[in-house]
């Protein structure tokens, strides 16, 4: 599980990379915000390191509905299936594991359809959202080779 400063150093990279986010949904987990805790644990300040971050970017910061982890659905299943490979797989080293999951991203992202973005691939789904939206993307995107190439 990654702690605020991580999350904060993995969001920072994503930020400055291939496209400008306005919106970014996330949990309710500390990692995330402070303002909300079912527990009573803390008190929110307004004052988390990743609600900064995005303030300082313009990014809206939206909190999914607690005890609702449907709304996380597809990152859920995709999660499922990195765990499937992971305990279906014997790696033989760190790079075996590393280049099995890049394979698999590039698998699932340019050659499955999803039916929650209508029967196409992400990397289609961005495309098209490219052509309505140029403004957002610092970079073209493009389909990779596939598996058959």
């Amino acid at each position: 599980m990654l702690g605020a400063e991580q999350s904060v150093a993995l969001f920072g990279n994503i930020i400055t990379r291939d496209f400008a986010i306005t919106k970014i949904l996330t949990d309710n987990g500390k990692e995330f915000t402070d303002r909300f805790c079912a527990t009573g644990q803390r008190q929110p300040t307004g004052n988390h390191l990743f609600d900064k971050v995005c303030a300082v970017h313009n990014i809206e910061h939206r909190l999914i509905k607690p005890r609702h982890p449907q709304t996380n659905g597809m990152v859920e299943r995709f999660n499922g299936k990195i765990e499937d490979i992971l305990g279906q797989t014997r790696f033989t080293s760190a790079s075996h594991l590393k280049d099995s999951l890049l394979k698999y991203n590039q698998l699932y992202n340019h050659h499955i359809a999803q039916k929650l973005l209508g029967h196409i691939t992400p990397i289609q789904a961005l495309k098209n959202w490219q052509k309505t939206h140029p403004n957002l993307f610092k970079k073209s995107v493009y389909n990779l080779t596939g598996p058959d190439s």
